[in-house]
Parts: C-alpha cells; sequence; structure tokens
C-alpha cells in the first residue's frame, strides 16, 4: 500500500494534492492514503481563525474551507493529528476523532483506526509539562492562555493510549519523542538545525510522553514534524515477554513549502482481504468505554490510577469481551459511517466576515458515537462546567487523590527523568514554530509583543513560571522508561548512520516537480549543511554569539529592518 506522509500541512491542501497527482502521473504509482503529522489548519470561517493561535497577520483562509463547503472533495483518503496551529474550536467539537470533510478524517486527541487491516493511530497537540495533568477545560471564547492550552496534550489521553496491547502498525505525533535523535545522524540534523546542539547534547529536545509512548506501543512506522526539518531515525526496542523484539522506523518531515521535504511516499503493508473502508478499531472503542468516567473537563490536576492502594482499579486494557461488546454496540459493523456534516457557516470569499465571532457547537458525530457507546462529549461538558463551576469537591467517579487544585504552577512534572528545566538556550526558531511563516518572509515588520508568544519544544520561561515546561522534579532514574544511548559526537559521524540506511525509504519529494528520482529532494541534501541564518543584533547586548554550544540570545526576526538599521548608524 502506497502511503503518502505529510508534515506541517499548514493548510495547504490543494498544494499537497497536487504534488501527489504529480508523483502518480509521473511514476506509474497510485497512493492509498495521506497522513498529515499536524498543523493541518481545518480553518472553516473567519471565526475559526481567531481561534488559532498565530499572530493576525497570518490568520489566513487557505483552502480548506473549499473542502469543507463541498466545492472540491479530497482525491485520496486524508488522516491527521492536531498540532500547535489549528482551529482548535473545530477538533474540540471531536474529540474522539471524526470528519473534518468528506474524505478527510481527524483522529481525536488521541485515536486508532484501521484500514486495509493496518492499525493507524495518533496523538494530537504539543507536549507541556504545566497543562499535562489537567482535563480538556478549554471552549471558546478563548482567552491568551486557554488559546494555547488547547492544544496542549494531556496524561489522560496518554493514559488510554498505554492500555493498548496488541501490535501497532502506524503510529502519528506533531512533536518528536524525547530522545529520537539519538537514533539516526544528529550530525546531519545539526547540521541542518544547529541551535537544536544544545538541546540534543542535553537530551531534553522533544516529548518524554512520547517517547514513553514509543518505548510501549513499539509501531513499526512513527511519523512526526513540528521542528521542519527532514529526519530518519530506526529504533530497536527490546524484547516484550516472549515477543520478538521489535523495530520503529521514524521519520519527520517539513512543512509545505517549495523546495522543502514536506512529503514522501512509503511502502506499508496491507493486509490481504481487509476491508478498503476506514474502521473503528474494537480495542481502543473498548478502552474508551472502560475509562470514560476518569476523563473530567476541568483544569484541575488529574492523577492516573496507579496500582498503590488507593485505586479500586489501575489496568483498563480491554479484554475480549470488552471488544465483542463494542462490536456489538456497533451491530457488527465497524466502518465509520460516513456522516459528515457541517456545523457553522462556510466562509464565503465573495462575501468575507471579518467580525465573525468563534463558534462553540457539539458536533453530530460525536453525540451520535457517544449514543452508541454510551461516552461523554467531553466538549459539551467543558461547556457546561465552564458556565457552572465546581463548588470544590471531587465530581462522582473522582477521588480526593486523583483530582487536585490546581492553584500552584509548580505542579512536578509526571516525568521523573524529564530535565526540560536544566536548558538554558533558547530556539533562534522557538518564534518561527509558533510564528513559522516569519521563516520565509523575514524582511516583514510586526508586532513586537507578538515574539514573546511562542509554544516551541524548547522552553523559554523561567523555572515555575506559567508558559515554562521546566518542573523542579529531581532528576532519577524511572523503570521501564526508553534507554537512551549517549549522545554522538562529530568526531564518530563522519560515515552515514546504520540506522539511518538500514530505513529504506524512498527519497523526498517536494512540492516542484523535478526529473528523475521519485521525489525532489532539496538543496540541502544535495550540498549537505545548509546556509547558516546569521543572527541580528539582539536585545540587551552588544554582540551576538555565534557559537552552537553557546548561550543563544532571543532573535526578534521582525525587526530585521530597525537592527539593520541601527548596524548602519554604528559603522
Amino acid at each position: 500500500m502506497k502511503v503518502a506522509v505529510e508534515g506541517c500541512c499548514h493548510g495547504e491542501l490543494d498544494r499537497i494534492y497536487e504534488t501527489i497527482r504529480y508523483l502518480e502521473s509521473r511514476d506509474g504509482v497510485k497512493v492509498d492514503l495521506l497522513l498529515c503529522c499536524g498543523d493541518f489548519q481545518a480553518v472553516r470561517n473567519e471565526g475559526d481563525m481567531m481561534c488559532m493561535a498565530v499572530p493576525p497577520k497570518f490568520r489566513q483562509m487557505q483552502t480548506f474551507y473549499k473542502y469543507y463547503s463541498g466545492e472540491k472533495k479530497a482525491p485520496v483518503l486524508t488522516i491527521f493529528i492536531g498540532g500547535n496551529h489549528e482551529a482548535s474550536n473545530h477538533l474540540q467539537e471531536l474529540p474522539y476523532g471524526g470528519w473534518v470533510a468528506p474524505n478527510i478524517y481527524y483522529l481525536g486527541y488521541a485515536g486508532v483506526v484501521r484500514y486495509r487491516g493496518i492499525r493507524i493511530g495518533g496523538l494530537s497537540g504539543i507536549f507541556k509539562s504545566h497543562d499535562y495533568r489537567k482535563g480538556h477545560y478549554e471552549y471558546p471564547p478563548y482567552n491568551q492562555e486557554t488559546l494555547r492550552s488547547a492544544y496542549h496534550i494531556r496524561n489522560s489521553d496518554v493514559f488510554k493510549l498505554k492500555q493498548i496491547q496488541k501490535p501497532m502498525d502506524v503510529f502519528l505525533t506533531h512533536d518528536w519523542p524525547r530522545g529520537i535523535y539519538y537514533y539516526g545522524s544528529t550530525k546531519q540534523l545539526l547540521q541542518k538545525k544547529r541551535f537544536l546542539r544544545e538541546e540534543v547534547e542535553s537530551g531534553t529536545l522533544g516529548s518524554p510522553a512520547a517517547a514513553e509512548l514509543l518505548h510501549h506501543l513499539q509501531p513499526s512506522f512513527w511519523f512526526s514534524a513540528h521542528l521542519h526539518v527532514k529526519f530518519a531515525a530506526l529504533v530497536q526496542h527490546e524484547a516484550k515477554s516472549n515477543a520478538a523484539p521489535r523495530t520503529t522506523k521514524f521519520l519527520s518531515l517539513d512543512k509545505c513549502l517549495p523546495y522543502r521535504d514536506f512529503l514522501q511516499i512509503v511502502d506499508i503493508a496491507d493486509r490481504p482481504g481487509s476491508s478498503d473502508q476506514l474502521e473503528y478499531d474494537p480495542e481502543w472503542m473498548a478502552i474508551l468505554k472502560a475509562t470514560d468516567h476518569l476523563q473530567k473537563p476541568l483544569p484541575n490536576i488529574w492523577h492516573p490510577p496507579e496500582n498503590n492502594g488507593l485505586h479500586s482499579r489501575w489496568d483498563y486494557s480491554a479484554s475480549e469481551e470488552a471488544m465483542m461488546e463494542v462490536v456489538s454496540n456497533l451491530n457488527g459493523e465497524l466502518s465509520i459511517p460516513e456522516n459528515f456534516s457541517t456545523t457553522v457557516p462556510v466562509y464565503d470569499p465573495s462575501h468575507p466576515r471579518p467580525r465573525t465571532l468563534p463558534a462553540y457547537c457539539t458536533n453530530p458525530q460525536t453525540t451520535e458515537l457517544c449514543a452508541t457507546l454510551g461516552l461523554t462529549d467531553i466538549y459539551a461538558l467543558a461547556g457546561q462546567a465552564g458556565q457552572n463551576p465546581p463548588t470544590g469537591a471531587p465530581e462522582e467517579g473522582g477521588t480526593e487523590e486523583e483530582y487536585e487544585d490546581n492553584g500552584s504552577t509548580d505542579e512536578p512534572s509526571d516525568y521523573p527523568t524529564d530535565t526540560s528545566g536544566l536548558s538554558g538556550s533558547l530556539n533562534p526558531d522557538e518564534i518561527t514554530i509558533e510564528d513559522e511563516w516569519d521563516e520565509v518572509e523575514e524582511g516583514q515588520q510586526g508586532e513586537e509583543e507578538e515574539d514573546k508568544e511562542t509554544d516551541a519544544v524548547v522552553p523559554e520561561a523561567p523555572l515555575g513560571a506559567p508558559d515554562s515546561d521546566r518542573d523542579g522534579s529531581p532528576v532519577r532514574a524511572a523503570a521501564g522508561e526508553l534507554t537512551l544511548p549517549p549522545p554522538r559526537m562529530e568526531a564518530q559521524e563522519h560515515e552515514p548512520s546504520p540506522s539511518t540506511l538500514a530505513l529504506g525509504f524512498p527519497p523526498p519529494c517536494a512540492s516542484t516537480p523535478s526529473s528523475g528520482g521519485l521525489s525532489h529532494t532539496s538543496s540541502e541534501e544535495e550540498g549537505g549543511a545548509c546556509p547558516v541564518r546569521v543572527p541580528k543584533r539582539c536585545s540587551g547586548e552588544t554582540k551576538c554569539s555565534n557559537s552552537p554550544t553557546g548561550s543563544t540570545p532571543r532573535i526578534k526576526r521582525r525587526n530585521q529592518a530597525i537592527y539593520t538599521a541601527t548596524e548602519d548608524e554604528e559603522s
């Protein structure tokens, strides 16, 4: 089965589908499935644009609304997860997944589906430790805090995914699993993204929650995006019980721009005799039913059940009986119904309505699924909880130990090996990860206060601040954690990594056609290291250091013209 994998979409559906059509025509292949690894931007109208965490000048309609309205239809089945640039109010309508347009399926906060016998799972959002243990309490209209916390992953979703016992074929996350860079060519990664050196060498780049899932699920393929760079790795897992050891092929891709490695076709063996329709996964549906009472749409801290004498049940893995009950609830029909319907007015380019307010409404797909399986629409519940805040007592189904008041921002991390607080460097592309269009339009100026809003993987706020990933927990070994090898030094990496060579991925492609091979290769790969961007003058310093291992100053790209004028005066 030919599967096209795409990095950060940013609403460029037309260009992505055009690229797929070009490859099919040029190479005589047929793409069966498209997987998008976040920043999908399913924007339906002007109100949805207000729910995206991007500066106002970058709130653009793009092309998704044409697929939502029915003007166009996706030429290939598309499955995607959420990233950190999304119309959150739209995706929150589908907490368990659903169709955002005909032939375009969202996996939900966390989800698993089957296509041609292949199990495809995913986790939406990015990791932030200060929101990780909260419930999904956000609903529009968002404030500056909830606009971003809405796309931060939660431990309740990770807990559900950790109940999966059956083998996983494909898994999607937006940000990388922490430590994955040790399993590929670290040298090539740092040549392309030099500002990542400090985080790579300290082992703090990426999501610890995703690393834990990588260790538990051990899928055959893991696809990510977020850092806007192509990177491949090969992870050899330790054997579980009496099973043979499994291997995960990891691939991260760039964002959709010309001459960038944003799309690649991968061969994944399907299972003969399986359905050609997208299907529910019985094990995942059984886990959702079993854990439904655990999720609360509150900003309070939630502790997952453990075998510590405080919880009557801590294992929510699905039994065969539970899976058969799900099949019975679905009347023996696992095919996901094609029951898409619009829930808000669609953008009309001939009659724009810039004052449209963000919509808050339930989705009939979620309502139907909840009624069928006995689930709770947590988005609807979040709105009710916001209008009727709790008095402080635990709700039914929760204990005093499971829920805590969220009065402190210094909550310890769920990950005792999380050393993100030890890193003091800043990511020069941190603005471009949150405000990434500046990478292309560096000469444009904007509001200076927008530079303060970031949601990159690398933390920038001081210890204990609300927007910080840092925590005060000591660094100690955790049983069952993914064991990582020491970082590779440049002297050891004169030759390509064997793990990268073993991947067998076809060459990458970009949106600009090229002759020869399956796809276009970027100039960065052809010429080795990419040209280094020289940072402009930084606030509070007379001269910026170019040392890759030193303290990296904060770069304010959009004030480039101001910096240039200052330098001319001084010279």
